[in-house]
């Protein structure tokens, strides 16, 4: 569970980094690394290691999360700008 919720939170890192649709996938994967980390992180039984990647996980995700939506913030902003132009 916690390489996987690693695997998606880097993914996100980078979705958030791609052109067009990488925001709303940053902002999805994002959010799956967290709800995973979270699953992950509150395993007892689990060895430090593996609660430790899930913690990571969380905060990796937590970080394209916030990546992901500030750039939806920037393309709505931009949207605002260009319609004030406009007319």
């Amino acid at each position: 569970m916690q390489r996987i919720a690693l695997a998606t939170g880097l993914g996100a890192l980078i979705a958030a980094a791609l052109p067009s649709p990488g925001l709303y996938v940053a902002l999805g994967l994002g959010i799956l690394a967290i709800g995973l980390g979270w699953v992950g992180y509150g395993e007892r039984t689990a060895p430090g290691f593996r609660r430790l990647a899930a913690a990571a996980a969380i905060t990796v995700g937590a970080v394209a999360v916030l990546l992901g939506g500030a750039r939806v913030v920037l393309v709505l902003a931009a949207i605002d700008r260009l319609q004030g132009m406009v007319g």
